[in-house]
């Protein structure tokens, strides 16, 4: 039989397409709220800023009530949870052994860290547009209840700068959750990071001059905190700050961490 009539009779192999990248980023979105656990965590941006919109209408005096006041209660229990999705997301991976059947069914595994990457931003993003709804109503209610008109001091450039420092921190825990690959592992360094090295740099900053001009350099909290300050927009010395610190903590560690997520055995 000739090398032509071997080509006729032999069946063609069907290509094989890689999974498009969005449907691996709605998988990993789905498998965010699949959980009770995932469910209840990310609910809990919810409820927690209802809660501080309420603590604010509460206890801030009269001359308080503005949205930057209710913006700035939001955010402290918001940037503690939105990192634990991010690191969560990644670690349930190891931690629940789920990783043989993500990685088989997807063996590209850059694809799957990217899809949890950007899965994770969403969760953010929404968060963020979720907090400044309910940090708006309770402004409406505030001056309600005390018979004043409703203060909106926060503009739109602010809000962006806002969403920025909220993006930055959950990519913080996505970071950590890349490179340690265990959820209380990872939950423990972030809150080192966000709380321990930050009190620790204060205290040496306090005593000694010149780690006060060098720590906007090195302390990535201090950088940002900057992104949060609703009554001045940022110069060109603080966004290189932001730039420097943040390819010193985050950059960098994610890089290496995602070298060993590709070497990495999974069981």
């Amino acid at each position: 039989m000739t090398a032509v009539a071997l080509e006729t009779v032999r069946p063609r192999r069907s290509e094989v397409r890689p999974v498009p990248l969005t449907r691996i980023t709605a998988v990993e979105l789905r498998k965010m709220f699949d959980t009770r656990s995932g469910f209840w965590l990310i609910a809990s941006i919810a409820i927690s800023a209802v809660l501080a919109a309420a603590g604010v209408i509460v206890f801030a005096a009269d001359d308080e009530l503005t949205y930057s006041t209710f913006a700035t209660a939001i955010r402290f229990p918001v940037v503690i949870i939105l990192p634990l999705i991010a690191i969560l997301a990644v670690t349930s991976e190891w931690s629940q052994r789920t990783g043989l059947t993500t990685f088989t069914l997807v063996p590209h595994r850059r694809r799957v860290i990217a899809a949890k990457a950007i899965s994770s931003v969403v969760i953010a993003v929404a968060a963020m547009a979720l907090t400044f709804a309910v940090g708006a109503i309770g402004n409406l209610l505030g001056a309600a209840v005390t018979g004043t008109t409703p203060v909106w001091d926060v503009t739109i450039t602010q809000c962006l700068y806002y969403v920025f420092g909220m993006v930055l921190s959950l990519l913080v825990g996505f970071m950590l959750g890349v490179l340690i690959r265990a959820s209380i592992g990872a939950v423990v360094a972030y809150f080192v990071y966000t709380f321990l090295l930050p009190t620790i740099f204060s205290l040496v900053a306090g005593g000694s001059q010149w780690f006060r001009d060098l720590q906007p350099w090195i302390d990535l909290q201090f950088a940002q905190s900057g992104l949060f300050v609703f009554d001045k927009s940022l110069t060109g010395e603080q966004w290189a700050n932001i730039g420097v610190t943040g390819i010193v903590w985050l950059v960098i560690p994610l890089l290496i961490g995602l070298r060993l997520v590709m070497r990495a055995e999974i069981k």
